[in-house]
């Protein structure tokens, strides 16, 4: 296998690892909420908690990862999150479980911003997506094997077991990760220009468009990764071992749609049109099939309802496999983690509100209000993305091979 691809299937690794971590307190969340007891705004302040770390670090973890590189920056993180994964394990009230998932969700911040930046040093445009695709179906993985190995740990021993068991997974990923990412990544003309060095690069509206394009559309992933499996238990009356047999349906649909956005935009690539219009003609018809989630709130059996989030859930991870590849397409090496960082940043926000959004309105009316928003989401997101169709001021020399 060629080193390249070695990489990538170990950042799919990373990924998965990263969402098998942060699926535990959705899962558990049934025990946690009786053995705590918390209503839905309460747990929902438990998932901002995680949130606030992630989003706070995701700058920073761009900015770090883009000086150190993405070995060593990879390596730093992992170790930081599964050791939160640990801890979190011997936390006894609200208070501290909410301070590791704040350390969880820091660690965690620099898995994207290093995946991406390793993705455009060792692929060419043409493959880029498909790469993409490949690293971020970890989280389609993770959020697949989740209710299985989550719930089982649970119901055999606690959700104890459950953090402590996959904090050591991850400790264990970096020897892997030391010895295989070693050497220079190639650095052929066809990976990037030369780019005008300007003062402030966040003049460039592209900028704006994929910040904007994260902020409204990873809210959906949030609310299906952290809200399912409660939807499921309130609304349909699943039992936990009801849940475990379920939740992971969605996510192995989603794994597919990651392959399916990039393989659609990369074919493009090659039939010649420039990426970032590859990327977006793949995005708007993924926005078109993630609005039929407002259908929810008006089904009324569980399987035409699990079906449709199905559907749903391959459509975002299409829409994600273009959108976190963009910013390799845009801009030079030395910003690309950076600005990944960034509108990570502005994700984990939107991810922070529609949250606590969710909470308040499922305590005070139902879920039926919230597949609306759900519903309006992606087209916000398609509307922010236009922008990085825009000529870029900062970068005139276009980056990345456009």
């Amino acid at each position: 296998m060629a080193r390249s691809w070695r990489i990538a299937w170990l950042l799919f690794l990373a990924t998965l690892l990263n969402y098998l971590d942060r699926q535990i307190l959705s899962l558990v969340s049934p025990v946690l909420r009786i053995q705590f007891r918390m209503n839905a705004a309460q747990y929902s302040h438990l998932l901002s908690s995680f949130l606030f770390g992630y989003t706070a670090m995701q700058i920073l973890a761009g900015w770090l990862v883009d000086r150190v590189g993405a070995r060593l920056g990879l390596t730093l993180a992992m170790l930081w999150w599964s050791a939160a994964g640990v801890l979190s394990a011997f936390a006894n009230r609200p208070g501290e479980l909410a301070t590791c998932l704040f350390l969880l969700g820091v660690g965690e911040a620099a898995n994207w911003p290093t995946a991406v930046k390793a993705v455009q040093e060792w692929f060419p445009p043409s493959q880029r997506a498909v790469a993409v695709g490949l690293f971020n179906a970890g989280s389609s993985a993770g959020a697949v094997l989740a209710p299985v190995i989550v719930e089982s740990i649970t119901i055999a021993y606690s959700w104890r077991a459950a953090f402590a068991f996959c904090g050591v997974l991850g400790l264990l990923w970096i020897f892997p990760w030391r010895a295989s990412y070693l050497g220079s990544p190639p650095h052929p003309p066809i990976f990037e220009r030369t780019v005008t060095k300007v003062r402030s690069p966040w003049r460039d509206s592209r900028i704006a468009g994929v910040l904007l394009a994260r902020f409204f559309g990873d809210s959906i992933w949030y609310f299906y990764i952290f809200w399912l499996p409660d939807y499921l238990s309130k609304t349909r009356s699943f039992s936990l071992r009801q849940i475990g047999g379920v939740a992971w349906i969605p996510f192995a649909a989603s794994a597919a749609g990651n392959f399916c956005g990039g393989t659609i935009s990369g074919a493009l690539v090659r039939r010649g049109w420039r990426p970032s219009q590859a990327r977006i003609t793949a995005m708007a018809g993924s926005a078109a099939v993630m609005a039929l989630g407002v259908l929810l709130r008006s089904m009324t059996k569980p399987t035409a309802a699990v079906t449709l989030i199905c559907v749903v859930v391959f459509a975002y991870s299409s829409w994600a496999a273009n959108v976190l590849t963009l910013p390799g397409d845009l801009f030079p090496r030395e910003l690309v983690a950076t600005v990944t960082g960034a509108a990570g940043a502005l994700a984990g926000l939107g991810g922070v509100l529609s949250t606590l959004i969710v909470g308040r309105v499922v305590d005070l009316y139902s879920y039926g209000p919230v597949f609306w928003g759900i519903g309006l989401l992606p087209l916000a997101a398609l509307l922010g993305s236009l922008l990085t169709l825009k000529d870029g001021k900062s970068h005139p020399a276009g980056a990345m091979a456009e």
